[in-house]
């Protein structure tokens, strides 16, 4: 059974735990979370255009999320055998061969948890009027914390390499005590914490600038800046 929300999701919550079937069989998402780092990401329907090319493109990419230590897993509220004969589509279009499970959500009890449902497009609706759900992605960390909210209109694709951005810079934040500026991709130069002093940071980052006293950057080796 699926836990119900009992207060909005914010960064930092738990994510909720669930049971659903799936593509690839039926899971407990926090085991299903185990050890790694997971984006469950939400679409309105299956054999429509925009979700076809998203589905294909995440599809492409999840070697470089694995190599993340990260799983990938889809949802909307359609069948499982739907989401089966869907993916034959979305593997013959984008040339992907698409690999992680996609949730069945048809009562749409894990959508209403993760806070997946449209009330603003009355358009975005099924046969019997009730909302799809949105383009939600969330990251969610080992510690099955959420990390990264984001939600897209129905209208509007999402961008695959932004997700992998954003999951490449929390992980190495986690890791070596910055932040990312604005743009910033692996290999960039990083912010120093706040919460580390000079001193320290000239043994943690050697080749540290200050710019302002609370804005300074640094290089990471070139084998550091992928978690």
């Amino acid at each position: 059974m699926t836990e119900q929300r009992a207060e909005p999701l914010r960064l930092g919550s738990t994510a909720p735990n669930f049971k659903a079937e799936t593509t690839q069989g039926p899971i407990d998402f926090h085991e299903f979370i185990g050890d790694k780092w997971v984006i469950l990401f939400s679409h309105p329907e299956d054999y429509t255009p925009v979700c076809t090319t998203e589905l294909g493109a995440f599809a492409k990419l999840e070697p470089e999320f694995t190599k993340r230590n990260t799983k990938l897993i889809g949802l909307s509220a359609n069948t499982v055998d739907s989401h089966a004969g869907w993916i034959k589509d979305i593997d013959e279009i984008s040339g992907s061969s698409l690999k992680f499970p996609i949730i069945g959500d048809k009562d749409r009890k894990i959508a209403y948890a993760y806070d997946m449902l449209d009330h603003q497009d009355l358009t975005n609706v099924d046969a019997k009027g009730i909302a799809f759900t949105i383009r939600s992605v969330f990251i969610i960390d080992p510690a099955k914390k959420i990390r990264l909210i984001l939600s897209y209109p129905a209208s509007t694709g999402r961008n695959t390499a932004e997700v992998l951005r954003v999951l490449t810079s929390l992980q190495t934040g986690d890791k070596h005590r910055i932040t990312t500026p604005i743009n910033w991709v692996a290999g960039d130069d990083v912010i120093v914490h706040p919460s580390v002093s000079n001193d320290e940071a000239k043994t943690l980052f050697p080749s540290f600038k200050i710019v302002k006293p609370y804005l300074r950057f640094t290089p990471l080796p070139k084998e550091k800046t992928e978690a």
